[in-house]
């Protein structure tokens, strides 16, 4: 394996050939105290490769010293504010087969698809909690629930919040221009696990089994001008660590390539669901807290953003690590909020507490719950 340095090219998949799984993990495993005090002098503008002593099992005698750095580094860059969102399903019909998702296809569930009705009746009960910002969630199902569908839900919702995120199926790059341009601030891609082998093992049918269509998603979305984009490997299927590092590593080039671009992590801990598997390799709650303030280290400038996957316990803690924002009162399955369909959910939240709850608790840590902190007049 080559030294680890950033290129400014215009296609991760060049960039990822470049690793192979193994050499990266045996990388991580092989970093001492020594790598890890020249990464911690970086303070938030490190290399991939001070990431990987960052998140390396050398790194854990220093957590203390690692997480003061990244409450420090987040005070300085985002100051005692947290902003909040909330998910909203649109859809479960789903096309792909995914061993860890309730949503899949060979999972013998109710469908649902919110049709205009529906979907103003969950904004009425979601605007009640206080929220302006909103994630638009759906299965992958293009025949059904495809960019059209979007277009015409993001037209609906469009005046009721300033900021809108979407989490759906990988799409081309004209149909995120035109997404875009109907007021979609955020897309959030997912890339699940970064080792291309065993990606097959999770996602064995379905147009989700294309490993580099996904991958080469965050480019498209790049050239698409999209204004905040959202990375993530979802943790417990590989090991955290090595998924982590390519997750960096896709960061630290789109940064470098889509530089108008904001950038977003989110932090997704397998959960339980129906029908679904259970992680084959488990993360600790000191492991999680490890892998917040090693992104935070690593980059001042990026977004953190904590779900509902975890524990009030874990979450009231995370808060001051480098959480930058928080979502809340989540429903996922479609019709949640307004309580009228009862179709199956995605998976089992930890979190179960009201907005109103977690924010109080927000305020009592002495920082501020945002609901709103743009307005598109502007």
């Amino acid at each position: 394996m080559q030294a680890v340095n950033s290129v400014i090219t215009k296609d991760f998949r060049n960039i990822f050939e470049q690793y192979s799984w193994d050499e990266v993990a045996e990388r991580i495993y092989s970093m001492d105290a020594g790598d890890v005090k020249r990464a911690l002098e970086k303070e938030g503008n490190g290399t991939p490769e001070d990431f990987m002593a960052l998140i390396s099992p050398a790194a854990e005698s220093m957590l203390e010293q690692m997480a003061q750095l990244s409450h420090r580094l987040t005070l300085k860059r985002f100051g005692k504010v947290l902003q909040m969102y909330i998910p909203m399903y649109l859809s479960n019909e789903c096309q792909n087969i995914c061993t860890y998702c309730g949503f899949s296809f060979d999972n013998k569930i109710a469908r649902v698809t919110l049709n205009e009705e529906q979907i103003l009746r969950e904004v009425e009960v979601i605007k009640k909690f206080g929220y302006d910002h909103i994630l638009l969630v759906s299965g992958e199902a293009n025949q059904t629930v495809g960019t059209e569908y979007f277009e015409k839900m993001i037209r609906l919702i469009r005046p009721y919040f300033s900021n809108i995120m979407l989490e759906v199926q990988p799409l081309e790059q004209d149909e995120y221009e035109l997404l875009i341009n109907a007021g979609v601030n955020t897309v959030l891609v997912y890339q699940e696990t970064y080792h291309e082998e065993n990606y097959k093992l999770y996602h064995p049918k379905g147009k989700k089994s294309n490993f580099n269509y996904r991958l080469q998603t965050p480019d498209r979305l790049g050239n698409a001008g999209v204004h905040r984009m959202g990375l993530g490997a979802l943790l417990g299927l590989e090991d955290w660590r090595v998924d982590s590092f390519f997750t960096a590593l896709h960061l630290d080039y789109l940064e470098k390539n889509y530089w108008k671009t904001k950038y977003s992590i989110s932090f997704p801990r397998l959960r339980p669901a129906v029908g679904c598997q259970q992680p084959n390799h488990p993360m600790s709650d000191k492991q999680l807290v490890q892998l917040i303030c090693a992104y935070r280290i690593f980059n001042e400038n990026v977004e953190l953003s904590l779900s509902t996957r975890e524990s009030p316990v874990f979450r009231n803690h995370a808060i001051k690590l480098g959480i930058t924002s928080i979502s809340a009162g989540s429903k996922t399955d479609p019709g949640g909020y307004a309580g009228e369909l009862h179709a199956l959910e995605q998976f089992e939240i930890s979190d179960e507490r009201s907005p109103e709850s977690v924010a109080a608790m927000i305020a009592s840590q002495g920082y501020e719950p945002v609901w709103k902190d743009w307005d598109r007049s502007f």
